[in-house]
């Protein structure tokens, strides 16, 4: 099979229900933010010697293809093959993570500054990517039907990735940045 197909040199993608869209479409642009985001979670990943935190960024990585997938097949009309979508599974996880990682950290009592490790780094900026695709899911769902477990596992990666940057940071005894507000300059 070749890389290229041609098929999209008129600026159209084809959507896994066959139905073609403009490469500018909400739809394309939700799954494509996906993309990269999953792009800076391998980035993080290449840092990361610690294998409780790339066991789990690996399995993520994975759930965010399975998004991508879902995201790429509209439920109107159904598609004629199976789909792999998340399920409640995928919310649970992360929220087992979280809470994995919290017994570990220092209640937060101020905002902290992105940054520390460059993993730690990594992460804070998949967590802005991923609130950028929670925005873009979330006026897709007000424009099409979407799966409600799709929005619910978007906001609870970006609570992973904020606990997860700060538990990288942990791991390398790196202690979090207090937000100054009252900064001298």
């Amino acid at each position: 099979m070749k890389i290229y197909t041609k098929t999209g040199d008129d600026g159209t993608t084809g959507l896994f229900n066959g139905q073609r869209v403009s490469k500018s479409h909400l739809r394309v642009e939700s799954y494509g933010t996906i993309d990269e985001l999953n792009s800076i979670i391998g980035i993080a990943l290449s840092f990361s010697k610690y294998e409780i935190l790339n066991k789990d960024l690996e399995i993520i990585s994975n759930l965010l293809f399975n998004l991508g997938t879902d995201l790429a097949t509209p439920i109107e009309p159904p598609p004629k093959f199976e789909v792999t979508r998340l399920n409640p599974k995928s919310i649970s996880f992360l929220e087992n993570r979280i809470d994995e990682y919290e017994k570990h950290l220092q209640p937060l009592k101020n905002f902290i500054l992105p940054g520390g490790s460059k993993v730690s780094a990594f992460l804070h900026q998949a967590r802005t990517v991923c609130r950028r695709a929670e925005r873009l899911v979330v006026r897709l769902g007000s424009e099409d039907k979407i799966r409600n477990d799709t929005i619910i596992f978007i906001n609870r990666l970006s609570d992973y990735l904020f606990v997860a940057s700060r538990f990288a940071n942990y791991l390398e005894k790196i202690e979090d940045k207090i937000w100054n507000k009252d900064i001298e300059i």
